[in-house]
């Protein structure tokens, strides 16, 4: 945006940028980075479509490349600009061309709008000095450079002015300069904001770093001096801005690293300082005069000199810094005996596993007894500390809430500790306690008691670790993902401020924002890491779920599992988020690596992919118990100063749950950071998770977020340059070397994927296009209703104002904004990018101002004040001189000294008297204070108590309210845990029953087995004559029933062919189809990016168009503002001209009054001579007299007289004298008062004059001026304009392309759908008419009618199918229906987009006529700005006779002063006179001329206000027309929705008709099974039939034998229990009137044979049996019963082989009942 102040341009700078314009210079984006071109213009169709000829800067290539390819380059003005959102086009390209230019100059840093962006610059020491500092203090983020320095001072700035918590968040990977610009930050605050008494010094923060540095810092592949924790450093500030008190607070330390380390990599610092520079003294104390060839925890001494001497160093710089912080040598020393014991223990090592010992123990006990003597304990206690712990192995999280005897199970069955891990165990432990304090006592350092106000935090993170950037062939540790995973946290954070915020405010006060999609966030990366359960997860089971989990809680639960290992719960985490068949990594963040313990994970919206190996990651999930031994061997230490120091520690909470270090501190602000962070650790999941080692990753950033989300975010992003500089940087920087050449280059490809993953190209565009600033209305008015005076008269300054938005508005239309550069919310209004910026600045200028006022008014005030105190000085001098004088002639008088003498003594009286009452009220009034004093101390100490208890209650109450919180959960997971055991209980008991009613039917199916075996034995006889007859049927039954089959075979077969070959021709339309999607989609996905380019480039144009028009509306305002300077000038000489007259005719007043004062003085000069003649004349008298002694008393009594009575006349006169003397002297005073004041206001009104003249001169060159510039922007103006109408034009043609593309598309997908619609009616109508055919084709009604029963189910089935076919049917018609709607709606569509082109064109027409115009307007234009010219020209010259008439003027005045002392001659003299007269009409003849030069140039200036006025009005229709356009894209857009939901639509038909087939084609196969069955069944039924026939035949035979009664008998029995059966079982009302035929039989047969029925009708009479599908015959005889039948029989009767078929029985319940029929 414009600042306030139009920088003007000079006519070679707008040459070059037209010629710029003209030449259309792109960006080639390639693989290598990007390249400069030019744009070739071509014919229209000599290129394909979407292809554009460039021609290549550096060596005239011409390349054909596609328009994806390229982006807009801007101006060369630009190529160094300090802030990226003010870049012309926003691009990647123009960005990085930016930061490279930038950066090849030294210029490291650079404004991203509100962010600040730092390319590591690897040695720039210069830029970071004191001096530079003060230039940064004070100043606002618009006035100041970009710098480290600016970020501090603007979150320094916003922390006074508004009172809220800062924070400062550095992001960036390993290596970009994070920690450096932290300690820049703290350097610049501490030196800048000072502190109370000094107490916080820049070498007291020097030295904290050096610590932290120290113990917290190693060399990496990737930084030489990188940190492995993160930390926050909190600054206390007090009201007066001053810094009161400050913390660090650390967490996610890799204590790990002091015993394991990847290959190539060092431990900690600190070990290598000591064992180089300890002195003899402490080496010998620490066991370090021989050291030991090999260590099992890799910590070897250096073996490079320059190594050893920078270790040395950095040693004796270390114990300075603990110095200064006061950390005593006796604590020093505490330190450097737990770091030699780590030592030892390392030289020491373990004994591995399966040795001859067979037991834990250390491989060297001599080493070992060195670390003992160290940590004040004895070598047992130590090893028993290590190992003696480990029988039941590891233990897990105390969050795992299983009986102890499944985790001692899981214990046992979970891998052996190895003795190597106890050992590693406890050394990080150990290190891991040594860090806490440490940061203890660097917090105790810098604490103070001073009450804090808010607070300023600077958050340090490790950047991002990736170890194949370093071209290093391994995977990144678990440690390196912790460090990510809180990377991507706090991108997400950034995310969320810049976005996300952003758009939900302007959601909330109804501003509409046309912006681009918004990619998503870092959710998806995070949650891969930390997603925890839907589902309460705190009770925690062995049983793995399925739903989705993070990787840190797969590791937990995997930990405690039995048979847990990381293949397993890698199988798990890609079984959650891990990518389907075909994806690649843009649609997932997750996948497999080419190892199975390896995997990929993309951080940063997928631009930096990290492989990470999973071995051995499951122990980070085990607390081992060496670990936590390691804090009580060191409270419980021999030697004092370590016991004392760690025993301190264990009584003050300064560690959170293990993790976060640092809590200490006794301020408010302390406290409340504390509580949050504990809150944090003590809520939900929390409270039962915050002992897991995997959970208190996620709880640690979660305090962390949470922390920095209660205050006001800056972020600085941190650019790595290359990777191939880093190493070695840091130590440049320190030495303070000069830059190489080389260094100063970037990685074009590192680069760019760093500014995508940071998403900075979408925070500036939405910066750029929204309302960044933005205030609540009071707040505003209040602010800022400084600017407009007449409206805080208007409101009174009232506090608060009935409607705030009315006074807002009357504000910003008095303030002249321009529409476009603010928007109205509902409850704030909000401001373009610098917008506000410019009314600070304007604010400031206007205070200033008032202040110059106010203290000018002051200082009147007092000077008025000190001249009345002069004037009262002046009279009490005289009052004093006059009382001195009658002091003089009274001092004689007795009287007088009389009361002189008594009056004191009454006085001293009085005195004493009042002086005794003061002191009684004094007493009285100390009393008082005291009493006061010692209330208010009380008080005091009364309120520093109960804040004290308030905030230890409001601490425990949270506590109290996490565990009840925490309670609840459990409570509530219990509950559900309870419901879902509940559920599961009456599945199974539903399962129970089914099975039970399953297991029933079994036996019932066993037991009719056995009855039909029974049957079988019982014996059977054929009979010729019954059995021939029903042979006969059986024979022609089963020769239908062949020819039916066959017939429907070979239908069947016919059918299936056709359906095959539809089959095939679906699959290749299918295949079609599939190919024109994905060649469809392609083109959308081109179309969408052209899209968003087209977007972008637009936003800028307009961003662009609304940076003109706000310039031209300063330059109406500038215009407006010097006319009214121009007419308030002339008035000003027009009052000076009166006042002149007015002088002149005071001065000639004056004149006469002087000439007739020095005529009375010399009247009475006169007198006086006189007077004194007299007087000698008397005095010579007196002396005759006196000389006359003869003379007698009488005569000399008379001449005393005489004498007494001239010396009265002579007093006076005397007296008469002085009175005239001080009249003429007060008359010589006003003269040359009045002279002087005539010498002033003349020199005043040449040098009024002189400034006007050169006002006049300035004002003609400044329109001058203005005309050029405005003669250019209109130019500029009209070639943009043209510029956006070819841009239109090439729009409107890719506009018509692609929706005749559409088109075309949809008529012909259309055409498809019809015909397959077509077909599938066919198909179903030729279906129709086979099941027609083949129910005409069927058996005979007789066979159908004995068959129905049995085909039951198959015509249910078939109902089934109709319904379903009807109700396909149905659907289809509302497909048809909705078909007709669509292409109604289509044509209505097309008939609105034929009427919108027709619009268009008119519209097109109308801005071709308006064109026309204009360029008469610019003629005419042109023809005017010549005409004002020549008017110019003109002025100039009146101007120089005016300055011509204007000396001529001074030197007559000088002449007038010349001639002023001779005032009478000039009054006789009539030449001066005429002369005088000439020139005043000389120079009213001049003025004139002025005045009618004048009013040429008003009516001139008219005159280009009306041409403003067209040119406005063609901007609006302007306008107007582009909002048509955009109106039209968004119809357009409509449209393509409407299209897309219609082939949506069309696929949905598609699907829906291939269910209908799939349908089809399973009923089609039911009916043949049911077809199959039935043909199985009539076999069976003619056979039982022939059965029956025979076993009747051979029961008369037996008749009439002697055994025929047991026969009789025992199928009267098989009758009866029939009976039973079919009283039991009701069936279906239709009945086989065949099968009763034969039952009849048998019972007429047994009444003939046995003479009576009198058994059979115990029962009732037999019924009529029920179909075979629902009865069966139940022949109830045992198999003993069968074996003694064929004993009695002897075998003679014939054993016939038993059929069987199988049905179902409906019973009571409804239910299907398998049973078997044998005879």
């Amino acid at each position: 945006m414009t600042g306030l102040n139009v920088k003007v341009k000079t006519e070679e700078q707008i040459a070059a940028e037209q010629a710029w314009y003209e030449s259309d210079k792109v960006w080639l984006v390639h693989k290598d980075g990007f390249s400069l071109a030019t744009v070739v213009r071509t014919e229209a169709g000599s290129l394909p479509e979407g292809k554009v000829r460039i021609k290549m800067e550096h060596d005239g290539t011409v390349l054909d490349v596609d328009e994806d390819d390229i982006e807009k380059a801007n101006p060369p003005s630009y190529d160094r600009s300090e802030d990226l959102a003010s870049l012309l086009y926003l691009n990647e390209s123009s960005v990085m061309h930016c930061l490279r230019q930038r950066y090849g100059g030294n210029l490291i840093h650079t404004y991203a709008g509100p962010n600040m962006v730092v390319i590591n610059p690897l040695s720039m020491p210069s830029m970071y000095s004191e001096k530079v500092m003060n230039m940064f203090k004070g100043c606002r983020r618009e006035d100041s450079a970009p710098h480290i320095y600016s970020v501090a001072q603007s979150a320094y700035r916003n922390l006074l002015t508004t009172r809220q918590d800062q924070s400062i968040v550095l992001l960036g990977r390993s290596g970009s300069g994070k920690t450096t610009n932290c300690q820049h930050l703290v350097q610049y605050l501490v030196c800048i904001a000072g502190s109370t008494g000094k107490i916080f010094s820049a070498e007291k923060w020097q030295a904290v770093y050096t610590i932290l540095e120290a113990f917290g810092s190693s060399s990496t592949t990737i930084n030489t001096n990188a940190s492995h924790f993160s930390h926050v450093v909190s600054l206390d500030f007090d009201q007066a801005g001053q810094v009161a008190s400050a913390s660090i607070q650390t967490m996610l330390l890799e204590k790990l690293r002091v015993s394991r380390r990847p290959e190539g990599e060092s431990t900690f610092n600190v070990f290598y300082y000591m064992m180089v520079g300890a002195d003899s003294s402490l080496r010998t104390e620490l066991h370090f005069n021989h050291l030991a060839e090999n260590s099992a925890f890799g910590i070897l001494p250096q073996s490079k000199p320059e190594d050893k001497q920078r270790s040395l160093q950095q040693f004796t710089k270390l114990q300075a810094a603990m110095k200064v912080l006061g950390i005593s040598s006796e604590e020093q020393k505490a330190l450097w005996l737990i770091l030699g014991a780590i030592y030892h223990l390392g030289a020491a090592g373990a004994t591995k596993d399966g040795d001859e010992v067979g037991r834990r123990q250390f491989a060297r006990h001599e080493w070992a007894q060195k670390a003992a003597y160290l940590l004040g304990c004895t070598l047992e206690e130590l090893s028993s500390s290590i190992f003696k712990h480990q029988a039941k192995g590891l233990q897990h999280s105390t969050s795992f809430r299983g009986p102890p005897d499944e985790a001692s199970q899981g214990d046992g069955l979970g891998p052996k500790v190895t003795a190597l891990e106890c050992l590693e165990a406890m050394a990080s432990g150990l290190y891991s306690e040594l860090f806490t304090l440490v940061i203890s006592l660097i917090n105790r350092a810098l604490k103070s008691s001073q009450h804090s106000l808010c607070s300023l935090l600077i958050v340090d993170t490790p950047g991002f670790q990736n170890p194949r950037l370093a071209h290093q062939q391994r995977g990144a540790t678990f440690e390196e993902l912790c460090h990510n995973y809180t990377q991507e946290r706090l991108q997400t954070l950034f995310h969320e401020r810049t976005f996300v915020k952003e758009l939900e405010r302007y959601k909330e006060e109804n501003i509409e924002l046309a912006l681009d999609d918004i990619e998503s966030n870092t959710s998806l990366s995070v949650a891969v890491i930390d997603q925890a359960s839907t589902q309460a997860t705190l009770v925690r089971t062995l049983a793995r779920t399925d739903e989705a989990r993070g990787l840190l809680w797969l590791m937990e639960e995997e930990a405690v599992q039995p048979g847990g290992s990381e293949e397993t719960m890698l199988e798990r985490l890609f079984s959650y988020y891990g990518s389907a068949q075909g994806e690649n990594k843009g649609a997932n963040l997750l996948l497999r690596g080419e190892k199975p313990h390896l995997f990929l994970l993309g951080h940063s919206h997928g631009t930096n992919w990290v492989e990470y190996n999973t071995q051995g990651w499951l122990n980070h999930a085990k607390h081992n118990p060496a670990a936590q031994n390691a804090a009580t061997l060191l409270q419980d230490s021999q030697k004092k100063n370590i016991s004392a120091l760690f025993m301190g520690r264990a009584s003050g909470a300064t560690v959170l749950s293990g993790s976060i270090a640092g809590l200490e501190g006794s301020s408010q602000l302390a406290l409340r950071r504390a509580t949050s962070m504990r809150k944090t650790f003590t809520t939900g999941v929390a409270a039962v998770k915050k002992k897991s080692l995997c959970i208190q990753v996620k709880l640690q950033v979660d305090a962390l977020i949470d922390m920095v989300r209660r205050s006001k975010v800056h972020f600085v992003h941190c650019l790595l340059p290359k990777v191939e500089a880093v190493g070695g940087g840091d130590y440049r920087m320190a030495h303070g070397e000069s830059p190489d050449s080389g260094l100063m280059t970037l990685d074009v490809s590192l680069l760019r994927a760093q500014l995508r993953g940071s998403k900075l190209l979408d925070a500036l565009r939405i910066y750029r296009q929204g309302y960044p600033d933005h205030m609540v209305f009071s707040e505003f008015r209040r602010r800022f209703d400084v600017l407009a005076p007449h409206l805080t008269k208007k409101y009174g300054r009232h506090y608060i104002v009935t409607d705030e938005k009315r006074a807002v508005e009357e504000l910003l239309e008095s303030l002249e904004l321009e529409k476009s550069n603010y928007h109205m919310g509902l409850s704030r209004v909000f401001f373009r990018a610098g917008i506000l910026s410019r009314l600070e600045e304007q604010r400031d200028f206007q205070t200033r101002r008032n202040i110059s006022l106010f203290q000018a008014a002051c200082r009147g005030y007092l000077a008025r004040q000190a001249f009345k105190k002069r004037k009262i000085q002046d009279l009490a001098i005289r009052c004093i001189q006059k009382n001195i004088k009658k002091n003089r002639g009274v001092k004689d008088w007795p009287w007088w000294k009389l009361f002189t003498t008594v009056r004191p003594l009454i006085e001293v009286q009085l005195t004493e008297e009042q002086i005794r009452g003061k002191d009684e009220e004094i007493q009285q009034l100390k009393q008082k204070l005291e009493k006061v004093e010692k209330e208010r101390n009380e008080l005091r100490l009364n309120s520093d108590r109960l804040e004290s208890r308030i905030t230890e209650l409001s601490a425990e109450l949270a506590d109290e309210r996490n565990t009840g919180e925490s309670a609840s959960q459990l409570l509530e997971t219990e509950t559900s845990e309870r419901l879902r055991l509940e559920k599961d209980m009456k599945d199974l008991q539903v399962k129970f029953d089914s099975m039970k009613k399953e297991m029933e039917s079994m036996e019932m199916e066993v037991m009719e087995a056995r009855l039909i075996r029974a049957s079988e034995l019982s014996g059977e006889v054929e009979d010729d004559e019954t059995g021939g007859e029903w042979r006969l049927k059986y024979e022609r039954a089963i020769r239908e029933i062949e020819f039916t089959k066959k017939r429907l075979q070979q239908e069947l077969d016919d059918k299936l062919e056709v359906e095959q070959q539809n089959k095939r021709q679906l699959e290749r339309r299918i295949s079609d189809l599939e190919a024109d999607y994905e060649e469809s989609q392609r083109n959308i996905q081109q179309l969408k990016k052209k899209a968003q380019r087209l977007t972008a480039e637009l936003q800028d144009t307009k961003l662009h168009l609304e940076g003109q028009q706000s310039r031209n509306h300063d330059l109406e305002k500038k215009q407006r503002k010097f006319d009214s300077e121009l007419s308030a000038a002339q008035d000003e000489v027009q009052r000076e001209r009166s006042l002149r007259e007015k002088l002149a005719r005071e001065k000639d007043v004056l004149t006469g009054e002087v000439f007739g004062l020095r005529q009375q003085l010399e009247d009475k000069d006169l007198e006086a001579c006189a007077v004194n003649l007299k007087l000698e004349q008397l005095e010579a008298e007196v002396q005759d007299l006196n000389s006359q002694e003869s003379k007698d008393e009488a005569s000399l009594a008379k001449v005393k007289k005489q004498l007494r009575d001239l010396e009265a006349k002579v007093k006076d006169q005397e007296e008469e004298l002085d009175e005239q003397a001080g009249t003429i002297q007060m008359l010589e005073q006003g003269k040359l008062r009045l002279e002087m004041e005539m010498e002033r206001l003349r020199q005043t009104h040449s040098k009024e004059i002189e400034s006007k003249d050169e006002e006049v001169e300035e004002i003609r060159q400044s329109c001058s001026k203005k005309l050029k510039q405005m003669e250019v922007q209109l130019e500029e103006e009209y070639d943009e304009k043209q510029k956006v109408l070819k841009e239109k034009r090439e729009l409107e043609s890719n506009f018509l392309s692609v929706q005749d593309q559409v088109r075309g598309g949809d008529i012909e997908v259309e055409k498809r759908l019809r015909k397959d619609l077509k077909r599938t009616k066919a198909l179903l109508a030729d279906a129709q008419i086979m099941l027609d055919h083949i129910k005409n084709n069927a058996p005979s009604k007789r066979e159908i009618a004995q068959l129905k029963n049995q085909l039951e189910e198959s015509e249910f089935t078939c109902a089934a199918a109709v319904k379903a076919r009807k109700s396909m049917e149905v659907e289809i018609e509302d497909l048809h229906v909705q078909m007709e709607d669509i292409s109604k709606t289509k044509q209505a569509l097309e008939e609105q987009l034929s009427r919108l082109q027709r619009e268009k064109n008119d519209l097109q027409s109308r801005m071709e006529e308006d064109q026309e115009d204009f360029n008469e307007l610019m003629k005419k234009h042109k023809a005017a700005v010549a005409q004002s010219a020549q008017n110019l020209a003109q002025i100039s010259d009146l101007q120089a006779q005016l300055e011509d008439a204007l000396k001529e003027k001074q030197e007559i005045q000088e002449k007038m002063q010349a001639l002023q002392s001779q005032m009478e001659f000039q009054e006789q003299s009539m030449v001066e006179k005429s002369l005088v007269s000439r020139q005043e009409a000389k120079c009213r003849e001049l003025e004139t001329k002025l005045e009618f030069e004048k009013t040429q140039v008003k009516r001139l200036e008219s005159h280009l206000a009306r041409l403003k006025e067209n040119l406005e009005k063609l901007t609006e229709e302007r306008d107007q027309r582009s909002s048509s356009e955009i109106r039209e894209k968004e119809q357009n857009k409509r449209l393509q929705r409407q299209i897309r939901d219609i082939k949506e639509e069309m696929a949905e038909l598609a699907k829906k008709e291939a269910e209908a087939s799939r349908k089809k084609h399973e009923l089609e196969m039911d009916i043949e099974s049911l077809e199959a069955a039935n043909q199985s069944l009539q076999a069976d039924l003619k056979l039982a039939f022939k059965r029956i026939g025979d076993l009747q035949a051979a029961i008369e035979d037996e008749m009439e034998s002697d055994d025929n009664e047991d026969l009789i008998n025992s199928l009267q029995d098989m009758v009866t229990k029939y009976q039973k059966r079919k009283n039991k079982i009701q069936g279906d009302s239709n009945t086989d009137s065949e099968v009763e035929d034969h039952v009849e039989g048998v019972k007429s047969w047994l009444s003939k044979n046995k003479g009576s029925t009198k058994n059979l009708s115990d029962d009732g009479s037999l019924k009529s049996f029920s179909p075979p599908s629902q009865r069966r015959y139940l022949f109830d005889r045992s198999d003993e019963e069968e074996e003694e039948e064929e004993k009695e029989e002897g075998g003679a009767s014939l054993h016939y082989p038993r059929y069987r078929y199988n049905t179902n029985v409906k019973g009571r319940d409804g239910e299907d009942k398998p049973y078997e029929t044998a005879s």
